[in-house]
């Protein structure tokens, strides 16, 4: 499977030292089917950081969904888990550490599911600020059309991912 980062640098060696906390599924590496997803990120970050747009494409070898000492947790479709485990992971104060649907401390070694673009931030602020509950959250998630996301969260599952030109 081919999959595309998107950055203002060339990525070909994943240093996960330099992801940045607070993400919707925590901490890690994001890559995405979709170039075209990963052309917009691009800019986005070029934008905001300097430099120049540029996407890096990654072979996923099959077999890491094969391996059973890694913790992958994939999200079928938005979801009230997928809702509650992006609104921790982005949560600074978050503090319940050992809560499944979180994962700033990377239990999970890899992620997949939708991408919460910025028209879901309305609506995690209004469940934060009681003015919605979680059921109203999913029901409004119905009607976005979301992207995807795979995070890579650990040494061992990056080692999954080849730079391919």
């Amino acid at each position: 499977m081919i999959l595309y980062h998107g950055s203002n640098i060339k990525i070909t060696n994943i240093d996960l030292s330099k992801a940045r906390p607070c993400k919707d599924f925590g901490r890690g590496f994001y890559l995405t089917e979709i170039k075209e997803q990963a052309e917009r990120m691009a800019v986005r970050v070029a934008d905001r950081f300097g430099g120049s747009p540029c996407v890096s494409k990654f072979e996923l070898s099959n077999k890491i969904f094969d391996d059973k000492d890694l913790n992958i947790l994939k999200f079928e479709s938005p979801s009230k888990d997928w809702a509650l485990f992006v609104m921790n992971n982005r949560e600074k104060s978050f503090s319940d550490v050992e809560n499944e649907l979180y994962n700033g401390n990377n239990r999970y070694d890899v992620v997949i599911g939708a991408v919460a673009n910025d028209d879901l931030v309305g609506t995690f602020d209004l469940f934060r600020d009681g003015f919605m509950n979680i059921d109203d959250v999913v029901k409004q998630i119905t009607y976005k059309n979301l992207t995807n996301q795979y995070s890579f969260h650990s040494e061992k599952a990056i080692v999954y991912l080849k730079a391919v030109e």
